[in-house]
């Protein structure tokens, strides 16, 4: 699979990468062999891109990988992030990008990854409580010590992303971009692209909405927690059914899935943007692949933005 080199970097990662969230928790059940599996099959199938968090499972997420890639950590380019807290019945206690924590958290990576560096490590949120110079200061620390090679930030703005570039050198910038989340378009994508930043795109396919699976409420597991999202109550759910007969129309004009025409619409948006769809099964991840063979002309991606709708609910 052809590789790119993410933002000012040496790392040089596929087009489409692997979101590791849904393989502990978020997205109801989860197999944990049927997880490693998976992860094996990617590499195997040439993804070597791999992105996870510390509040993924309380640490399960890393914990998980630590032991999917023992023995390959040479065949793969990771990503985890820092900032979100845990309390010990897995409910959200904040968020801290001091630089305290932010050593803290690093050695506690490594040592569930199993691993003596990280490739890629974000700030999962900008930290209201802590200028922005002070937590990638103390991330370009780690650069330093040789914990971290790359560093970037997650669901910044543009003008957090100038700040920040002031300080230290931003490989990569991780934010929602879908068919239905496009907010980044008005500015952030062009702030990336002026300062040399790989966009690194998170729920390209909507969460699983725009794979057209969910078609009620009822499609997802009790523990799931896009039962609380504002896109996914009934009456916004039921409205926002204007993208799946949108993207399967597409589907049926390009002989391809609905998955296939979300993920390359976001492919198709710039050779410096990079997916990372998420799941849990080789199936899927297969299905998922095969949009890096589809493309789109200008007429056809032109046609396909004038008929996108809004989506209707907040992204949170």
């Amino acid at each position: 699979m052809a590789s790119t080199k993410l933002g000012t970097s040496t790392l040089r990662i596929n087009r489409l990468g692997l979101g590791c969230m849904g393989m502990s928790e978020f997205y109801g059940e989860s197999d944990e062999q049927q997880s490693i599996e998976t992860l094996h099959a990617a590499i195997d199938l040439g993804v070597n891109f791999f992105d996870t968090a510390d509040m993924y499972g309380s640490g399960h997420n890393e914990e998980l990988i630590g032991k999917a890639f023992a023995g390959k950590w040479n065949q793969v380019v990771l990503a985890t992030k820092f900032g979100f807290l845990r309390d010990e019945k897995g409910g959200f206690a904040g968020l801290d990008c001091s630089p305290a924590h932010i050593k803290e958290a690093c050695e506690a990576s490594l040592k569930l990854l199993n691993t003596d560096v990280i490739d890629l490590y974000y700030a999962h949120r900008v930290d209201p409580n802590v200028p922005i110079e002070e937590t990638v200061g103390a991330m370009k620390g780690l650069v330093d010590t040789g914990k971290v090679r790359y560093i970037g930030l997650s669901e910044a703005s543009s003008e957090e992303l100038q700040k920040a570039s002031r300080e230290a050198t931003i490989t990569a910038l991780q934010t929602e971009y879908s068919m239905w989340s496009r907010d980044v378009e008005e500015d952030i994508l062009a702030t990336c692209r002026e300062l040399n930043i790989g966009f690194v795109a998170y729920s390209p396919l909507g969460r699983g909405f725009l794979t057209g699976a969910i078609t009620s409420r009822d499609s997802l597991e009790e523990n799931d927690f896009r039962l609380n999202g504002p896109r996914f109550q009934e009456d916004t759910l039921e409205k926002n059914k204007v993208f799946l007969q949108l993207i399967e129309n597409i589907g049926k004009e390009k002989g391809i899935t609905s998955a296939q025409v979300a993920l390359a619409w976001v492919l198709n948006q710039g050779e410096d943007i990079f997916p990372i769809p998420g799941t849990r099964k080789i199936s899927r991840l297969k299905e998922n692949l095969a949009a890096l063979e589809v493309s789109f002309s200008e007429a056809e991606l032109a046609d396909i933005r004038a008929n996108l709708p809004t989506a209707e609910g907040g992204r949170y």
